[in-house]
C-alpha cells in the first residue's frame, strides 16, 4: 500500500511538471509566434513601402516626360506658326517686288541705283551685266545714266556692256548681276537678293514688333 501511495504522489509529480512544461513551451511559442509574425509584418510593410515608392517615383518620373514632351511640342509648333507668319510676310514682300518692274520709269531709276552702287563696289573699267531677257531695253538706258554717275564721283571711266547670251530667270523679281571684266568677281543686286539681305537685318525687329520679347532669351545685342 505504501509503495502505490509513492507511485501516485510520484505520477501526480511527473504530470504537473509535464503541465507546468507544457505550459511554459506554449507561452514560449506564443511568445517566439507574436515576434516572427511582427517581424513578418514590418518586413512586408517595409516591401510594399518600397514598391509603393519605386512606383511613385516612375510615375512622378513618366509625368514629367510626359509634360516635358507636351511642352516641347508646343514650344515647336509655337515656333513653326512664328516662322510660318514670318515667311508670309517676307514672301508677300517678294510679290510686291515683282509689280516695281511694272513702272518703267520707277524702275529705270532702281537700275540706275544698283548699277551705280556695283560700279563702286568693283572700281572696273568695264563691267558686264546680266538681267532679265524682258529687261535688257531698259538696262541700257539705266547703264548710259550710271556711267555717267560714276564718271562724276570716281572720276574714272567705266564700259558697261549687257550679257545677251546669258539671261537671269523670267520668274525673277528683276535687278541685276555686275560682273568685272574677266567675269571672276560678280555682285548680285537682283530683288530677291536685296530683300533676303533686308529681311536678316529686318527680322530681329520684325520679330520683336510681332510678339514681342522673348522670355527665354538671356542676351541683347
Amino acid at each position: 500500500m505504501q509503495v502505490q501511495g509513492e507511485l501516485k504522489k510520484m505520477e501526480a509529480f511527473i504530470t504537473k511538471e509535464a503541465e507546468e512544461k507544457a505550459k511554459e513551451i506554449k507561452l514560449k511559442a506564443d511568445e517566439e509566434y507574436e515576434i516572427e509574425k511582427a517581424s513578418i509584418v514590418r518586413s512586408e510593410k517595409n516591401a510594399i513601402d518600397s514598391q509603393y515608392e519605386d512606383k511613385f517615383k516612375k510615375a512622378s518620373l513618366a509625368q514629367q516626360i510626359t509634360k516635358s514632351t507636351i511642352a516641347n511640342k508646343t514650344r515647336l509648333k509655337i515656333l513653326a506658326t512664328r516662322d510660318q507668319c514670318l515667311q508670309d510676310i517676307f514672301d508677300s514682300a517678294e510679290e510686291q517686288l515683282k509689280q516695281l518692274s511694272k513702272d518703267p520709269a520707277a524702275y529705270e531709276s532702281l537700275l540706275v541705283g544698283l548699277i551705280d552702287e556695283g560700279l563702286l563696289q568693283l572700281m572696273e573699267p568695264a563691267v558686264t551685266l546680266r538681267v532679265r531677257k524682258a529687261d535688257v531695253s531698259v538696262t541700257k538706258k539705266a547703264a548710259d545714266q550710271a556711267e555717267k554717275k560714276f564718271k562724276d564721283v570716281s572720276g574714272r571711266d567705266v564700259k558697261i556692256t549687257i550679257d545677251e547670251t546669258k539671261y537671269l530667270s523670267d520668274k525673277s523679281a528683276g535687278g541685276l548681276i555686275l560682273a568685272n571684266g574677266t567675269g571672276k568677281i560678280e555682285i548680285n543686286n537682283t530683288l530677291e537678293e536685296r530683300l533676303r539681305l533686308l529681311s536678316e537685318r529686318a527680322l530681329p525687329a520684325v520679330r520683336l514688333e510681332m510678339f514681342g520679347v522673348s522670355t527665354t532669351r538671356k542676351f541683347f545685342d
